[in-house]
């Protein structure tokens, strides 16, 4: 019963931590802004990046959104996790499973299935599964709520 009480005030305090970082995001383009175009969120991918276009810059850029983002997890425990899930292959896609049996194959690096992507996907990043950021920072968004951490993922999730 401790456990599961723990876990739902894990929760709830990762929720509000997201809440409130995005609230401040959200306002910070507001102020002293002159035009409508100035409020826009600016959107984060792999190909807008200032890291490299590799999987260490992936990983990279994605730890920094996960700390903005009150999503906890490390450079080993994503990097373990791509490595046994797609080998680095943002274009990965698993035909076979029962996931893809049922019609919904799980895709990118992280190997998340579409539900999953939408259910965890993060704002700010693209909406799109195949972007290696918003795949690795979704799958990260998932594995928190689920398991504490994507450091505490060792095997299919």
């Amino acid at each position: 019963m401790s456990v599961h009480r723990s876990t739902r005030v894990r929760r709830l305090a990762r929720k509000l931590a997201v809440a409130g970082t995005g609230a401040a995001v959200l306002a910070l383009p507001l102020i002293g802004a002159t035009s409508a175009s100035a409020a826009s969120p600016t959107v984060i991918s792999a190909a807008t990046s200032a890291y490299p276009n590799s999987l260490d810059g992936w990983i990279r850029q994605s730890l920094d959104i996960m700390a903005q983002n009150g999503i906890p997890g490390s450079y080993n425990g994503i990097y373990r996790n791509v490595m046994r899930e797609s080998s680095g292959n943002p274009a990965a896609v698993n035909n076979w499973d029962s996931n893809a049996a049922a019609g919904t194959p799980s895709k990118g690096l992280l190997q998340v299935i579409d539900p999953t992507f939408a259910a965890y996907h993060v704002s700010g990043t693209l909406n799109d599964p195949y972007d290696p950021i918003a795949n690795i920072v979704a799958a990260c968004n998932y594995a928190a709520d689920r398991y504490g951490s994507i450091d505490n993922v060792f095997g299919a999730y």
